[in-house]
C-alpha cells in the first residue's frame, strides 16, 4: 500500500466526503418529508388521496434508484426539467428513500393500538387531533430504528451519484485511480470515509433511539 500517496490525497478525499454528507442530509430530509405525506395518504379512506401514494411506493420501491437517477438527470430536459448533478442526486435520492421511509413511517403507525384511536374520539378529538397528539407521538418512537437504517443505506447507496459527474467520495476515488493507477489505495481511502460517516451518523441514530424509549 502506498502511504505516502493516500497522505497526499486524503485532504481531497476529506473534501469529497462533506459532499456526501451534504447530499445525504438534504436527501434524507426530502425523503422524509415525502415518506411522511406519503404514509398518512396511503392510509387515508379518501382514494384520490390513498390511492397516489401506494402507486408512488410501488413505483420508486419496484425500480431501480439508478435508473431512477439516470431518468431525473438525463431524460428531464425532454419534459423541461432541467438539474445540475448535485440538484439531481439529492432530488432523485430523496425521492427513493422516501417511498421506503414511507411504509417505515407507515408501520409505526398502524402499530399503534386502536384503542388509542378510539379512546381520542370518545373524547370529542376529531381525526387530525387523534392523529397529531395521540398517534403520532407514540408512533415516532417506533420510527427512529427504521428510518436510521433507511437513512444509513441511502448514505452508503449515494455513491451512484457518481454516474452523473457528482463530486463526492465514489467519484473522487474513480478520478485519483485514472491519474494514479492506484484502485487499491484509492478505494481504501474511500472506504474509510464512508466507514467513520456511518458510524457517526449510526450513534447518533443510536442515542436518539435510547432517548425515545426511556421517555416511553
Amino acid at each position: 500500500m502506498d502511504i505516502e500517496l493516500i497522505g497526499r490525497v486524503w485532504i481531497y478525499f476529506a473534501e469529497a466526503a462533506l459532499v456526501t454528507v451534504q447530499i445525504s442530509v438534504l436527501a434524507i430530509l426530502l425523503g422524509l418529508c415525502l415518506g411522511f405525506v406519503a404514509a398518512l395518504g396511503s392510509l387515508s379512506v379518501n382514494a384520490a388521496l390513498r390511492w397516489p401514494s401506494r402507486a408512488y411506493v410501488s413505483v420508486f420501491r419496484g425500480t431501480p434508484a439508478l435508473i431512477q437517477l439516470f431518468l431525473l438527470y438525463f431524460g428531464g430536459p425532454q419534459v423541461g426539467i432541467h438539474l445540475d448533478p448535485m440538484e439531481a442526486g439529492i432530488i432523485g435520492l430523496g425521492i427513493n428513500i422516501g417511498a421506503y421511509m414511507c411504509e417505515s413511517i407507515r408501520g409505526a403507525i398502524i402499530s399503534v393500538d386502536k384503542g388509542q384511536t378510539e379512546a381520542g374520539r370518545c373524547m370529542g378529538l376529531g381525526h387530525f387531533q387523534v392523529m397529531n397528539k395521540i398517534i403520532l407521538p407514540q408512533a415516532a418512537r417506533m420510527m427512529v430504528r427504521p428510518l436510521g437504517v433507511n437513512s444509513i443505506a441511502l448514505i452508503k447507496g449515494s455513491a451512484i451519484v457518481s454516474t452523473i459527474s457528482v463530486l463526492e467520495l465514489s467519484y473522487t476515488a474513480h478520478r485519483y485511480i485514472s491519474s494514479t493507477y492506484k484502485p487499491f489505495e484509492m478505494f481504501f481511502l474511500a472506504s474509510i470515509f464512508y466507514i467513520v460517516i456511518v458510524t457517526i451518523f449510526s450513534y447518533g441514530v443510536g442515542k436518539i433511539d435510547r432517548r425515545v424509549s426511556l421517555e416511553n
